[in-house]
């Protein structure tokens, strides 16, 4: 648990409540136990996450109207979403569940992860507020909101690259690591897109996906590919 506070950056007064957050209903159920689980926790939290989120997106992009700024929040708030976020935790080493559950996978598995994210979430909530639920999600979800702020245009980079090109050729561009640099923790990755032996953009971040991203938003400004057909 401890591990778990120092990735979200919050240490819990009352322990109980990371506890029932980290509790699947399986341990309950094959116990016999009557020790609370974390799916009332969990239906708090995903509200407290798409209220942080909403807010967050609504300041980031003033001229945004509503329809807009929903798609938006889905990209982040999503079962999906939610699994990426609890994924990069590693979560699922924390979560107390039954035998046949962990048997069956329960550890890796997306519903379950993401469950468990919305119930830390609800439960840093119950123990600090709203402002520490704001700064446990923003700290996670950091990478995932930088990106949506760069390209809030549904199409990532990577797809608008994709699609320009195979305008031109049916050839794929091809993204190289460069260089990798930093502790297993906090590595930045340096990255080339290439094609047709045309170094097209470069870029770095702090994933291999972030770094392919930057490198075609890179691309797309430069345009080297401007010419090739003619």
């Amino acid at each position: 648990m401890s591990k778990l506070e120092e990735v979200i950056g919050y240490k819990f007064s009352d322990a109980s409540l990371l506890t029932e957050a980290l509790t699947h209903p399986s341990k309950t159920f094959e116990s016999n136990e009557s020790c609370p689980h974390n799916q009332r926790m969990e239906f708090l939290g995903d509200a407290v996450i798409e209220l942080v989120i909403t807010e967050r997106l609504y300041k980031m992009f003033p001229t945004f109207p509503e329809g807009q700024l929903t798609k938006l929040r889905a990209r982040l708030v999503s079962r999906s979403a939610l699994f990426k976020f609890a994924n990069a935790m590693e979560l699922g080493e924390s979560v107390m569940m039954g035998k046949g559950e962990e048997a069956s996978g329960g550890r890796s598995r997306p519903s379950t992860l993401a469950d468990a994210f919305e119930s830390v979430m609800g439960a840093v909530y119950l123990d600090g507020g709203l402002d520490a639920a704001k700064a446990a999600i923003e700290r996670v979800c950091k990478e995932w909101i930088e990106q949506v702020a760069e390209s809030p245009d549904e199409r990532n980079p990577k797809g608008k690259l994709q699609e320009k090109l195979q305008a031109l050729a049916p050839e794929s561009p091809c993204y190289q690591v460069l260089e990798e640099a930093g502790p297993d923790h906090s590595k930045i990755f340096k990255i080339s897109v290439e094609w047709q032996g045309i170094l097209l953009g470069k870029g770095m971040g702090k994933s291999k996906k972030d770094a392919e991203s930057r490198a075609a938003k890179d691309a797309l400004k430069k345009e080297n590919w401007l010419g090739i057909s003619e």
